[in-house]
């Protein structure tokens, strides 16, 4: 895993979102809130303003299979 993650890093940030928030069902999180999610991981370091709703859809998708 990387110690500077970006955008593009969709699988780490999948991973480490699924250990942060064990207790979540990211089927039902708004992208809102996954974006605050995001930017407060303490390794994230990418421009907040690169992402877009397909980025966080990504996460998501990648959060989903993390998990199952």
């Amino acid at each position: 895993m990387n110690n500077c993650l970006r955008w593009t890093d969709v699988n780490d940030i999948a991973q480490l979102l699924a250990e942060h928030h064990a207790e979540v069902d990211p089927r039902y999180l708004k992208f809102p809130d996954l974006y605050r999610w995001v930017l407060a991981l303490p390794a994230f370091s990418d421009d907040p303003s690169r992402c877009n709703e397909r980025v966080l859809e990504a996460i998501q998708g990648a959060w989903l299979t993390e998990i199952s």
